[in-house]
């Protein structure tokens, strides 16, 4: 009896205290995604266990050093798993909670930052990208011939969102991808007011919103974001996506106690897998000046799977909303001009593929390109050949990671048909 007393007087201070301390009380309770069995939620379990001799198959190959596969439908684990090494050299293997590069994958955190923003009506979609960045008040076209044109209309907010802005990587031999070059305006010695100073003066590709072409981006949205909230995008992102929504690996560089956790990255050559950037010495060990919005993060498979099922989800997760359904769809479905048929990298056209407000999106299910995807479907991936794949239609959200440059298909274009066909129901 005297125990049920104390029980109770203990109850109640709790309470109290919690009643005094309301930060206490408001503080945000992560929970772990939920996993289930397959078969309770329409799909074979005997057909997903197929995943795992596939990679095992690009692994002796040689094609890759190790990779993890998360896979979800209705927000919950169905299949996660890992293979291979980490790091070959010392056999670490490749864990549920390893560290990756995820580079492009970084575009749609940054994208889904700008949207918030606009949900709060601190930036217009549709406003000149000089509102906020005034350095690009008088940016031009390049020419072939004569002085370059003035950009008419200028570019928006919209147009940074779906890559139809005119700015580039300097990838190419283009005389403008050679003023990049000289520029370096993705130094990691470069803040991102810097890198906005070093571009100011390059002229665009083309003129706005007639055509898509991957570029920087991501990059001059990271500053937009950073200008329109008043706070560096790395705190930004932390306070408002990675803190709440449980993602405690992900950041613009790996902490010296997480290290170890840290996955080398290899470069695929004639058959040979050599690493490119090892962890004693890599660059993401510390804190740089760039914080890339188009591809500066490091995550973990199921850090970013907790990002993406909140988009799926229509902008809530586990009871906190993040975006609106508005802002969802903007995201998750083509609003690139009608003009614009499809993407393309150079002669590489992806038949059937938009692109909206953060994502590419399956237009159409055009044989010609990815042909297990799905009209749809939606995703992107990272320079490390990292993947990840939604099928609103499946409620179906499929993340692959490894750690190979260059950018290569390997396990997207071996594991998509397995999943795909692994849906009973």
């Amino acid at each position: 009896r005297m125990l049920g007393y104390d029980m109770r007087n203990l109850i109640l201070y709790s309470s109290i205290l919690a009643l005094l301390n309301p930060l206490q009380a408001k503080e945000p309770v992560t929970k772990k995604l939920p996993v289930a069995e397959p078969e309770t939620l329409g799909m074979s379990s005997e057909e997903l266990a197929k995943i795992s001799p596939a990679v095992e198959k690009l692994i002796k190959k040689n094609l890759l050093a190790g990779g993890s596969v998360l896979v979800m439908r209705k927000g919950h684990i169905v299949y996660q798993n890992q293979f291979g090494f980490r790091n070959k050299a010392t056999k670490a293997p490749v864990k549920a909670d390893t560290i990756f590069r995820i580079y492009s994958m970084t575009k749609a955190v940054t994208s889904a930052a700008a949207m918030r923003l606009n949900d709060q009506g601190k930036i217009d979609l549709d406003a000149p990208i000089s509102k906020y960045l005034p350095e690009f008040e008088n940016l031009t076209v390049w020419q072939a011939k004569g002085d370059p044109n003035p950009a008419n209309p200028a570019p928006t907010v919209r147009d940074l969102l779906r890559h139809t802005a005119g700015f580039s990587y300097g990838w190419s031999n283009h005389p403008v991808d050679q003023l990049y070059k000289k520029a370096k305006p993705l130094s990691k010695r470069k803040n991102l007011s810097e890198m906005i100073t070093s571009v100011k003066d390059i002229p665009l590709l083309y003129q706005p919103g007639t055509r898509w072409v991957y570029g920087i981006n991501s990059d001059v949205l990271g500053r937009v974001v950073e200008v329109a909230s008043g706070e560096p995008l790395d705190e930004h992102l932390e306070k408002h996506f990675f803190k709440p929504l449980g993602m405690v690996d992900s950041g613009f560089y790996v902490p010296k106690d997480k290290a170890n956790r840290f996955s080398v990255c290899y470069g695929s050559k004639a058959g040979f897998l050599i690493p490119t950037d090892r962890i004693i010495g890599s660059a993401y060990l510390e804190r740089n000046k760039h914080l890339s919005g188009g591809g500066g993060l490091v995550s973990t498979i199921t850090d970013y799977a907790r990002f993406l099922q909140m988009i799926a989800n229509g902008g809530d997760f586990q009871g906190k909303k993040y975006l609106s359904m508005k802002s969802i769809n903007l995201m998750t479905t083509n609003q690139l001009p009608k003009e614009i048929e499809a993407i393309s990298f150079g002669k590489e056209v992806r038949h059937g593929v938009g692109f909206g407000l953060g994502f590419c999106v399956r237009t159409d299910a055009d044989k010609r390109w990815d042909a297990d995807a799905p009209k749809g479907e939606y995703g992107w991936g990272g320079a490390a050949s990292t993947h990840y794949w939604v099928s609103p239609k499946h409620q179906l959200v499929v993340i692959t990671m490894e750690q190979t440059m260059p950018y290569n298909w390997n396990l997207e274009k071996t594991l998509k048909p397995i999943i795909y066909n692994a849906i009973k129901e």
